[in-house]
């Protein structure tokens, strides 16, 4: 199965790429999609070049599904707010391909990838390299991309699991309070 990791960013936009066979991890691409070429004032340029972006980088690189990291609420309003109309194009690019979309925090990618919610970017770094056998350590950017998908690639079985168990409960309880199943 293939992976795509998207980090989303109004600057810039990591995404990383791997394969997963079995617990086996094999790295394919990342790198990062850059606005900075385009005026601050011109929201809408940045917004489609990164849809084109990830629009190509899913058509050249061909995933099975995705990952996404979830916007968290930054102390400034205005950036919060700017950052999840980056992260909305990238949604709109990866369901426009096809892709299913799954959804991770920072906080639940860290800790899958050191065991501590609270790592620094260089320990994600270093985690990526040692865990997809890289040369050097990508960028940040990129390294928390593919962490992502890495994050996806070991909890989305069991994540599907739980949403299965979650759906059977939920049916057992509607019959059982004499409701509908929903």
């Amino acid at each position: 199965m293939r992976i795509l990791g998207i980090d989303p960013g109004l600057q810039t936009t990591g995404f990383g790429v791997i394969d997963v066979d079995g617990h086996r991890l094999a790295y394919v691409a990342s790198g990062t999609i850059r606005t900075t070429g385009i005026a601050l004032g011109d929201l809408p340029g940045r917004l489609k070049l990164l849809f084109d972006g990830i629009s190509e980088v899913a058509s050249r690189y061909q995933p099975d599904t995705s990952a996404v990291e979830i916007v968290f609420v930054n102390v400034n309003p205005q950036s919060t707010l700017l950052l999840g109309q980056a992260r909305g194009a990238a949604l709109t690019a990866l369901v426009n391909a096809g892709l299913p979309v799954a959804e991770y925090t920072a906080l639940q990618m860290k800790k899958a990838m050191t065991g501590h919610g609270r790592a620094a970017k260089s320990q994600i770094q270093e985690m990526v390299r040692r865990l997809l056998q890289l040369p050097g350590l990508p960028g940040t950017d990129a390294a928390d991309a593919l962490g992502l998908a890495i994050t996806h690639a070991h909890a989305g079985a069991a994540m599907s699991k739980m949403a299965e168990v979650t759906q059977l409960q939920r049916r057992q309880h509607a019959v059982y309070k004499g409701g509908r199943v929903y």
